[in-house]
Order: C-alpha cells, then structure tokens, then sequence
C-alpha cells in the first residue's frame, strides 16, 4: 500500500529546509525535544558498589503483551556498562518528592556509581536491580535484546515485576524539573 502526501503545505519542504536537514546539530535537537514535557525516570543497574544508574525522560513500555519496557541509554554514561554486564535494569518512575533523587541520577554535585543511591530507601524486587521505595512505580526487567545506533543502546526488557505507589510525578521541561498541579 502506497501513502500519497496532498499539497499540503504541512507535508511539502523546501529545499532550504531540505538541506537544512543534514546539518541538524545535537543542540538543535536538544532544544526542540525541551518543548516536549516528560515524566522523570531512574534508570538503575548492578549490585552492591557496582551499581549505577541515570536519570530519563525516554523510558517507555514498548508492549504490554507481552509486557516489555524500551529505554534509551548513552553508550558513553557510566550506566550503560553496568546494564551490559549484569542484563537488568529497574525504570524508577519518580514522584514529584524525588526530584532530589532525579538531579542525585542526574550527576548533579559530581555523584557517582553508587553514591547516587544515598539519601533515598531503596530495595530489590527480581532482577536484582535497585528499586526506589515510594516511587511511583518501579518496573523491574531483564535485558532481552539491545540495539547499538549511534550515541546510544536501545535496550528492550522483559518486565519481571512491578510496584505500585501513589502520588504527582516529576517531570521535565525546558529543561527544568517541575511537577503537575491539578
């Protein structure tokens, strides 16, 4: 099946922008993903001293049949490493009273590995993973398939358990931290 596109000045580009689009920076891209508000997430893997972790806003579930998460991990960050080795991760959905935990994943004051987890009740479900008491829900995988593109590890994971809490989350925008008011 073949999708034409009417004359639609939504749909047509000029070469200008044609052009425009192979000198496309990372910036460029940055900025125009900040317009996008995001749930805050904490990406954590390993065990012990050797684990890690990092703070997202691209964690998704990819399917619900069967139950699989995607999330996207730079392959320069210290947590893609861990993720490779051990093969789980857990998707710490954060709720707006651990934002402190999001800017702690983020590396904000220089934290690292596990300094990160410092200052917040974290447990294990499955995996192994550390899981984040009173998020808004954790989701804890094992690594099923990894895709390496360009700066990043596109990592699907078979969901092995699930907690639930209560609450507003954290989220993202412009970026900043906020939170939702009803």
């Amino acid at each position: 099946m073949n999708i034409a596109l009417a004359a639609s000045p939504a749909f047509t580009t000029s070469s200008h922008a044609a052009d425009h689009a192979s000198a496309v920076t990372a910036n460029e891209l940055k900025s125009a993903m900040r317009n996008l508000s995001g749930g805050v997430s904490v990406i954590t893997a390993g065990v012990g001293d050797d684990r890690t972790g990092a703070t997202v806003t691209s964690a998704t579930a990819l399917s619900v049949d069967p139950p699989t998460m995607i999330v996207n991990i730079n392959r320069t960050s210290s947590t893609w490493p861990v993720i490779e080795r051990y093969r789980h991760f857990c998707v710490n959905i954060l709720a707006s009273e651990q934002q402190h935990v999001a800017e702690r994943f983020a590396g904000f004051g220089g934290l690292k590995g596990a300094a990160r987890y410092d200052g917040a009740d974290w447990r294990t479900l499955v995996s192994g993973a550390s899981v984040l008491h009173g998020a808004l829900a954790a989701i804890d995988c094992e690594v099923e398939e990894v895709i390496e593109r360009h700066s990043h590890a596109i990592i699907l994971g078979r969901v092995l358990a699930i907690t639930s809490g209560a609450g507003e989350p954290v989220l993202y925008h412009g970026g900043r931290y906020g939170s939702f008011q009803p």
